[in-house]
């Protein structure tokens, strides 16, 4: 083993010690701790969603107390607006107004997370300006350009109320490299414990109670680098995903049938090549986190619904269905697609 497979082996050691952390803090969530630590080390961002009260934002305080670095987190509100991230302003204790840096800015280069609980609540305009910060990893502030080169953003969002929110546009949501639905948990026991272990009652003691810094953030981008150079993907492989890409722009030509909808005329575009680099860079970690430095066909089905499902886009009159179009269409490509053996 030389020096750099010696290291790699070394931050897999790692990023499994990150999984086993976070997952004592989330009950029954474990496909979701793998798809957020995978984006960790793909170096994208996450959109977490799901009904009120699941536990999204536990977990992505979580994440964020073990990853290490500088942390920021904003509330998205109706009446926040963008200069609300980059500096807030008050009278001094002498009584005169004074200027401070917002939550975006006030760590400088050393931000590595930054948490937007309830993203959809705040405005397209705030909405607007983390899309530069998410796509360019900087904003103007300030009479100077503020660079985050270690930058990662994690935002949650409810499904359920609708009323004061904002649909995310589709070119920010497009800067995310996954989108994750967390459902509540299934089996009895996991609800049991949720329910009567007074641990789970109280979220502050519970994200505190969690081993923090456990990676040298300023070295994932390295790291991550390392991987997409290190885990190889085979020429069937690169075959079958570019198949699954013609299959988002024309479900139709694959055989996609879904239940009262006209395939032919449903998608207006499939998924963009920066939406299939996020997929390919996805894969190559989750091969790395099992172990492998190849991907497998499997690699890619397991990540197509979190990093495909919201950047293919459908005809207007299709549009308004999107959350109950997009997971179908997934399923039914996967199936239709043939796989590799």
């Amino acid at each position: 083993m030389d020096r750099s497979d010696a290291l790699l082996q070394d931050w897999r050691e790692r990023a499994l010690a990150v999984e086993r952390e976070v997952s004592t803090a989330v009950m029954g969530q474990a496909r979701v701790v793998r798809l957020v630590n995978t984006a960790v080390f793909a170096r994208g961002h996450v959109l977490l969603q799901g009904d009120v009260g699941v536990g999204k934002t536990t977990l992505l305080r979580a994440f964020a107390r073990v990853l290490g670095g500088a942390y920021a987190r904003t509330e998205g509100t109706i009446d926040l607006m963008p200069n609300d991230l980059i500096y807030y302003t008050y009278i001094s204790a002498e009584g005169r107004p004074a200027v401070d840096p917002g939550p975006l800015i006030e760590h400088g280069e050393d931000l590595a997370i930054f948490f937007f609980n309830e993203i959809n609540r705040a405005r397209p305009q705030v909405h607007s300006l983390l899309l530069r910060v998410m796509a360019e990893r900087s904003v103007s502030a300030f009479n100077r350009e503020w660079r985050f080169p270690h930058l990662q953003v994690f935002a949650d969002r409810n499904r359920v109320e609708r009323e004061e929110t904002f649909e995310i546009a589709s070119a920010a949501r497009d800067r995310f490299m996954m989108e994750v639905t967390i459902e509540t948990p299934a089996d009895e026991d996991q609800r049991r414990a949720l329910m009567f272990d007074p641990r789970y009652h109280d979220t502050d003691a519970l994200v505190a109670s969690l081993a923090s810094g456990m990676l040298a953030y300023r070295e994932l981008n390295d790291i991550a680098a390392q991987i997409q150079r290190s885990v190889q993907t085979s020429e069937r492989l690169q075959q079958y995903a570019l198949e699954l890409w013609r299959a988002t722009a024309a479900p139709a030509d694959f055989g996609v049938k879904l239940s009262g909808l006209d395939t032919a005329h449903l998608m207006l575009a499939g998924a963009s090549p920066r939406g299939m680099m996020a997929l390919v860079r996805a894969s190559r970690v989750l091969a790395w986190l099992d172990g492998r430095d190849y991907v497998t066909p499997d690699d890619v089905r397991q990540l197509v619904p979190a990093t495909l499902a919201h950047r293919v886009f459908f005809t207007p009159v299709y549009e308004l269905r999107r959350e109950q179009i997009a997971d179908a269409l997934m399923t039914q490509i996967l199936e239709k697609v043939p796989t590799p053996r």
